[in-house]
């Protein structure tokens, strides 16, 4: 699936197999099989192109990494600890990216404008959390004193 999103187009098994040559050897045979699986588990489409199939992705990566997302989020049997256990695994930047994300979806008429801090509002500098498990996902009480945590 890799070789498919990259190309975003139409691609034959010729083409999958001279890209995957320039790493390793394989077969024909094999590339060949693995986009018929592809086919028939309906991630990939196909037209017939002579004797060849040209294979195209049916979604993007990134509506497939979004359904593996909702998929394990709502198998879980508490969701909102399955969100603060995976915001806790993300880097600084993965979670500017969630809340990149979040402002999106949201819009601007639900995206507060930006606080520019001055000498006259030094609270300005970091904005209120509204929930305190997505500032500090990995389950640390920052009421707590002397170290000691929530968990």
């Amino acid at each position: 699936m890799t070789r498919v999103w990259k190309w975003n187009r139409p691609v034959t098994v010729r083409e999958v197999l001279e890209d995957l040559q320039q790493e390793r050897s394989i077969a024909y045979t094999t590339v060949m099989t693995v986009l018929d699986n592809l086919h028939q588990k309906g991630w990939v489409r196909r037209e017939a192109e002579g004797r060849a199939y040209r294979y195209e992705a049916v979604s993007t990566r990134a509506a497939y990494s979004a359904a593996l997302m909702n998929e394990a989020w709502t198998q879980s049997d508490n969701p909102a600890a399955a969100l603060v256990a995976f915001f806790g695994m993300m880097s600084p930047e993965q979670r500017e990216a969630l809340r990149d994300a979040v402002r999106m979806v949201q819009g601007p008429e639900e995206t507060p404008a930006p606080q520019n801090p001055t000498a006259e509002n030094p609270a300005a500098e970091k904005p209120a959390v509204e929930n305190p498990a997505v500032e500090n996902p990995v389950g640390e009480n920052p009421a707590a004193t002397g170290g000691e945590t929530g968990r």
